[in-house]
């Protein structure tokens, strides 16, 4: 199968794009060089422009640099979305360091596990996160451990009210002590901001193909793999972005400065490339430290002017949920970007309906930086699928034999290009790429004969019932179109007469919702094998930190 896709591609998109000769240093010199006076990132209500990050993050190399490391060492970040993140971000990578981002909410085991995988030798962690640590610093690789404040980047006055808050009102700082390890030394982010002031930084020679991060999969249904990311699958990831976002026509010299609201954490491949696509773009980015509280996220969309919104499914639906939503802005609303898991008809109609711009779906993984496909942005509904391969992607449908599929054929969705990796860390690779050379991703889907493919779910979670292959996406997006649902999800369960059967999970946003009536919906909407024998209420559904729904932890209640 030929790129035949790229034929249909909307106006002013390239069909192909050519390596990309430059190192993510190569690629902070020259965005924070052009767009040195625009604001750069705002977290509750403190900003900082590309200039000021410039000279932040430089210092932050500089000391990094002192430490006496051998070039491409590893460098932990554990941290939610607060202002010191990215400035972190680019000084260990302008030190000629390799990043490990790692999720905050990890369990001591997690972080262990992470640690030691990636052979980190230094962490920039956030107090309320230190006791995970506290444990397990004699067991892993660390020497330098830095603690940083919630305050840390909020100016003096404002900064230490809000750290005392977090720990003497809200109770967030967990007591800690990393003393534990008389190999590892522990000192205060700011503490590294005053002696790298007083330090020259040095440019380190890193070419595109060097590695630029050890990224961590989720890990949720065994032990998280590393994936090996080069600079040069970061540079060119991005510029794929920033082609199909070309129809926005988008010039910040001439239409002033856009702002992203990056609301997924930045530990999560999807907003860590949308934080780098928003600065090829001069962008501000909006931070949004706790999403989950959503409550502050109504308030704070209430009162800044924002362009682009980029969420998961979970985090557009509670959005919609909140009584306040509809009273918010969307005027300057010009891209609201799906990514992560998938969205559901029903959530897209109503994004639709109540802020006027439509849920445009795009699909990726880690192992890809989040690039793969997306939909045109000429497209004014949402359409169901995931849209077209971009520029420099190429998607192949196998079977399990890895028999190339055509046109409208359902198999597994195979993909290659410069965006992505060469391979697991620490692993034998070869199961994960077919012999052409093509990831094997675990998700199902078809090409359509335009070129926009179709994901139907993933191998794992797809449920056969009597011989029929059974999409769990397909029937929750039908359940979230009852009226009394407020979200679902769907696991197979193990049944004598059929193999499988279907369960579903609910959270009702009406208590008078029975079981019955929700079977006879599912009756009018779904072939018979496809509708529920099983229906548990839930009042709330397992959730990963960037609002993946975890089905595993559904089918281990339903085998319990």
């Amino acid at each position: 199968m030929n790129k035949f896709w790229t034929e249909l591609y909307p106006e002013g998109v390239a069909k192909d794009l050519p390596p990309q000769n430059e190192s993510l240093i190569d690629f902070f010199d020259e965005y924070l060089t052009k767009y040195a006076k625009n604001k750069f990132m705002t977290t509750m209500g403190v900003s900082y422009s590309y200039a000021d990050v410039d000279k932040i993050s430089k210092e932050i190399a500089a000391w990094i640099q002192s430490l006496g490391l051998k070039k491409g060492s590893s460098i932990g970040i554990m941290m939610p979305n607060v202002n010191q993140y990215l400035p972190i971000v680019i000084g260990a990578l302008r030190a000629g360091m390799v990043l490990t981002l790692i999720n905050p909410l990890y369990t001591s085991r997690e972080l262990k596990h992470q640690l030691i995988d990636a052979d980190a030798k230094v962490i920039f962690i956030l107090e309320p996160f230190a006791h995970s640590l506290d444990s397990i610093i004699d067991k892993v690789p660390v020497e330098t451990v830095v603690v940083s404040t919630i305050g840390d980047m909020l100016g003096t006055t404002k900064g230490a009210l809000i750290n005392l808050a977090a720990k003497h009102l809200k109770k967030a700082v967990p007591k800690y002590d990393l003393s534990g390890s008389s190999s590892c030394k522990e000192l205060s982010f700011k503490d590294v901001l005053k002696k790298g002031k007083k330090l020259k930084y040095k440019r380190p020679d890193v070419k595109p193909n060097d590695l630029a991060m050890i990224q961590y999969t989720g890990g949720t249904t065994g032990t998280a793999k590393g994936i090996l990311i080069s600079h040069h699958n970061v540079v060119y990831g991005t510029n794929q972005y920033d082609e199909w976002f070309k129809p926005l026509n988008y010039d910040v010299n001439k239409d002033g400065q856009m702002t992203c609201v990056v609301a997924l954490p930045m530990y999560h491949i999807f907003a860590f490339i949308i934080s780098l696509l928003g600065f090829r773009t001069g962008q501000h980015m909006l931070l949004v430290t706790n999403p989950r509280d959503i409550d502050a996220f109504v308030k704070l969309l209430k009162k800044e002017e924002f362009h682009l919104l980029p969420a998961v499914n979970t985090l557009f639906q509670a959005l919609l949920n909140h009584p306040d939503f509809g009273s918010i802005d969307f005027s300057k609303l010009r891209l609201s970007l799906a990514g992560g898991m998938a969205a559901t008809p029903e959530m897209a109609r109503k994004w639709l309906e109540t802020t006027g711009v439509p849920i445009h779906e795009g699909w990726g993984m880690s192992e890809t930086l989040e690039v793969g496909t997306a939909n045109p942005l000429s497209n004014k509904e949402f359409t169901g699928s995931i849209g077209m391969p971009l520029p420099g992607i190429d998607i192949q449908i196998f079977d399990d034999e890895e028999n190339l599929l055509g046109v409208g054929q359902e198999g597994e969705i195979c993909i290659k290009g410069m965006n992505v990796i060469q391979g697991y860390h620490n692993m034998d690779n070869s199961k994960f790429f077919t012999k052409d050379g093509y990831l094997k991703t675990g998700d199902v889907g078809a090409i359509d004969e335009k070129g926009y493919v179709k994901l139907f779910d993933r191998k794992k979670d797809m449920i056969i019932v009597s011989g029929f292959n059974v999409y769990p996406n397909e029937i929750e997006g039908v359940v979230e179109m009852h009226p009394k649902v407020r979200e679902c999800s769907v696991v197979g369960v193990e049944d004598v007469s059929q193999g499988e059967s279907v369960k579903l999970f609910v959270v009702a946003d009406d208590s008078s919702l029975t079981k019955k009536e929700l079977i006879e919906f599912c009756k009018k909407n779904l072939a018979g094998y496809k509708c529920p024998r099983h229906i548990e209420f839930i009042d709330e559904l397992p959730k990963s930190t960037v609002g993946k729904i975890l089905r595993h932890e559904l089918r281990s209640k339903s085998n319990s």
